[in-house]
């Protein structure tokens, strides 16, 4: 998980895996809007790539993220700039893994909710400042932060200020599991991709675009439709029910 000290963040691909990898450890990996506009590109990029079944957020040094540049917020900008971000990293096509190798802060705990899956080490722990600073956090965050987490763990956590340990963030959802550290970090995002990525790309796509729009009251019927038939025709189911009865790993194409 090494990168260059005060780098923009860097996608690098192997096979069906992509790694989103923040690179700013001697900041804690703060986000300034060039980083938000950085990953906003790299999705894209990973959206068009039809190769790419499982992308991978994780970031380099002690901390994951602590969130966006506060000594940069100009009015409404920086917010909408953020939000836009997490709402793609939702939206990405691929299946989504935050691998979270220390310290959650502020807005990039929302980047990781906006992840299917999140793993932490031992030592990760996370705080939201926003009430400590005066600072209302956006509508698709909290929005979020209830769909996910619930109402109550909400309040803790974005009104209370609450900070969260690694065992608490297990307890609560936020994290689907947790590892001893960094090396095992990286052994169990390995693990997780590689029984992700051997899924059926049009069965997964479409029951993730369907899960987030129940998560947020806004499940789009006919979409939903559209991807059951597309995925009804598919060889990827013929091939899944021969590999059943074959007992064997099906090989899917995502088509």
């Amino acid at each position: 998980m090494a990168a260059e000290i005060g780098r923009l963040p860097q996608l690098s691909i192997q096979g069906h895996w992509a790694t989103l990898t923040l690179g700013r450890p001697e900041l804690a990996n703060r986000l300034e809007v060039e980083d938000l506009e950085t990953l906003q590109q790299l999705l894209a990029q990973v959206n068009a790539n039809q190769t790419i079944r499982v992308l991978r957020i994780t970031a380099t040094g002690r901390h994951f993220c602590s969130g966006f540049n506060t000594g940069k917020l100009n009015g409404a900008d920086s917010g909408v700039l953020f939000e836009a971000a997490a709402q793609a990293l939702e939206q990405a096509r691929p299946l989504t893994i935050a691998a979270i190798n220390g310290g959650i802060y502020g807005g990039a705990t929302d980047l990781a909710l906006a992840c299917d899956f999140r793993i932490g080490v031992q030592s990760s722990n996370m705080f939201v400042p926003a009430a400590e600073i005066g600072l209302h956090f956006y509508g698709s965050g909290l929005e979020r932060y209830v769909s996910r987490l619930g109402l109550t763990v909400a309040k803790r956590l974005l009104l209370a200020g609450e900070r969260f340990d690694a065992s608490q963030m297990l307890t609560c959802g936020f994290l689907d599991k947790v590892v001893a550290d960094v090396p095992a970090l990286q052994l169990e995002m390995d693990l997780q991709s590689a029984h992700l990525a051997g899924m059926a790309p049009l069965a997964v796509q479409g029951m993730k675009r369907s899960l987030n729009g129940i998560a947020r009251g806004a499940l789009d019927w006919q979409a939903l439709k559209n991807d059951i038939q597309r995925a009804q025709v598919s060889a990827d189911l013929a091939e899944g029910v021969k590999a059943k009865v074959e007992k064997r790993k099906p090989v899917f194409i995502g088509a």
